[in-house]
């Protein structure tokens, strides 16, 4: 008895599935090694993938970092949007700013640190990360505008959104070195309440 050919997967899925893969193992090269570290090899030797065709879909390693954390803050948005489709519109000055902590203090978020260090000095890699930083920071900011469910354009509300985003970036930055987080819970615990106070709804 013979068996029935196995269907094959087309090729654009597995295209898209290979790059999937190189992009996750940049990211989880960029956490462990650094920047400095990180080579376009190893990056291929973890995703599974030759260094032929590794090339064939980005052709430096500077284009896979900069494809990667792109990619990866798009999926790690999505996944904070999930998350905040549970909350009560009561406490949002609290649960929201929690919800946004869990994208500073993911592996994405080391990874762009990454580039980020590696870009200040690095005319080159600055020229493309510069433009995907300003891009992801006007993606947050409204993100976060929407969660508050707040106008911006009332009273202090836009500085108050940034000041809100710069905090979690900086309590971020101080996660990548020690375990924060009962420190970080009482910030923002003092920091709804400012919230609570200054910011204008309708």
């Amino acid at each position: 008895m013979t068996q029935a050919p196995q269907a094959r997967t087309p090729q654009g899925e597995r295209s898209r599935a290979m790059r999937l893969r190189l992009m996750e193992s940049t990211v989880e090269c960029l956490v462990e090694l650094g920047w400095a570290g990180t080579t376009a090899t190893d990056v291929s030797r973890r995703a599974g993938v030759s260094r032929g065709a590794q090339l064939h879909h980005f052709p430096s390693k500077q284009a896979l970092v900069v494809a990667a954390v792109g990619h990866l803050t798009e999926r790690r948005r999505d996944d904070m949007r999930l998350a905040a489709a549970e909350l009560p519109y009561d406490g949002r000055t609290r649960a929201v700013p929690e919800i946004l902590s869990q994208h500073f203090t993911s592996p994405v978020f080391f990874a762009a640190l990454e580039l980020w260090v590696a870009a200040r000095t690095d005319a080159e890699l600055r020229v493309s990360v510069g433009p995907l930083e300003r891009r992801v920071g006007r993606e947050t900011h409204a993100y976060a505008v929407e969660l508050l469910g707040v106008d911006e354009s009332a009273g202090d509300n836009r500085q108050l959104v940034q000041a809100t985003l710069d905090m979690l970036r900086g309590l971020g930055l101080a996660a990548s070195l020690s375990d924060d987080r009962k420190r970080r819970a009482a910030v923002l615990d003092s920091w709804a309440v400012v919230l609570d106070h200054e910011l204008e709804t309708s």
